[in-house]
């Protein structure tokens, strides 16, 4: 019979401010009323009533020059050209492939959109096609770049670096997009010994660092190797501290993730995930990513 954790209830204070110095953010709500002046324009998540701009949903006011719009706090995933994705195929249709990345709309990536095995370069042909299941098929996990986006807001996806492609042996994060940070790169190789691909969509790749890169495979060969335990239990603690950043609503990128993994090494894998290991675990990530910025 396995063992139960019971704790007595206790009253904890609110964690500490989020936000750096300097970062406070206009929140808004539905129906607020964001400025009374005519000269801004209107942008995303607002709209005009009584020439008053009025927020249509829940979030964070951004300006830009004189276009003012609502970022929304929880909202599924906009793609935006050259974002990288996590998605899973969905569907396996003529010449293309569906795949679900946590968008409105499932996204698309085309036969043509890929690299074939060896990473030659040539027309797709109706061998191709046939053989589509056999580059990727229902449940596989990839990792991709929006190439564009439609006119009815669906995204067009595309493999054609050897750094995309099918994802092996790891571990899936799912969280709000509005908390992955926006970086130059999303792939990171973590001191600890396993990497993360931060998906612009929310999706969150954990998986042991490969000893070498494999250039010849075109993104689809995966190593189904069994994963020594050390780097199981480095991923699943990784993915404990992504859950405690997440439930406090901290920004997610390498460096927040480092932190919190550094500060949640002192106790157990599963213990990180117990109310007061969390807070003493986050305030410690977030007081150094502070002294940091300043």
């Amino acid at each position: 019979m396995a063992a139960v954790t019971m704790r007595l209830p206790q009253v904890r204070g609110p964690v500490g401010a989020g936000a750096a110095r300097g970062a406070e953010k206009h929140l808004v709500a539905p129906g607020d009323t964001i400025t009374t002046d005519t000269g801004y324009m209107r942008g995303h998540g607002t709209y005009v009533e009584d020439d008053k701009l009025i927020a249509s949903v829940a979030g964070v006011v951004e300006r830009v020059n004189k276009l003012v719009c609502v970022r929304a706090l929880k909202a599924r995933y906009n793609g935006e050209v050259g974002d990288i994705v996590v998605g899973r195929i969905t569907e396996v249709q003529q010449k293309r492939w569906k795949v679900e990345t946590n968008s409105r709309l499932d996204s698309v990536l085309l036969l043509s959109s890929i690299n074939l095995p060896g990473g030659e370069l040539r027309r797709r042909s109706a061998e191709d096609e046939l053989a589509m299941r056999d580059y990727l098929q229902e449940g596989d996990l990839i990792s991709a770049e929006v190439q564009s986006i439609f006119s009815d807001g669906a995204v067009s996806l595309h493999t054609r670096s050897l750094k995309y492609g099918k994802l092996a042996q790891g571990v899936l994060v799912q969280v709000s997009p509005s908390l992955v940070k926006r970086q130059k790169t999303h792939f990171h190789d973590l001191p600890c010994g396993a990497s993360v691909i931060l998906g612009n969509n929310g999706f969150i790749w954990i998986y042991p660092t490969p000893e070498q890169k494999d250039e010849e495979a075109g993104g689809f060969t995966t190593n189904l190797e069994p994963v020594p335990l050390s780097d199981r239990e480095v991923i699943s603690r990784l993915r404990n501290c992504i859950v405690a950043l997440v439930t406090h609503k901290m920004m997610l990128f390498d460096t927040s993730i480092l932190y919190c993994y550094e500060a949640s090494l002192p106790h157990q894998i599963k213990d990180i995930l117990k109310p007061e290991v969390m807070e003493e675990i986050i305030l410690e990530a977030r007081q150094r990513l502070l002294d940091l910025e300043g």
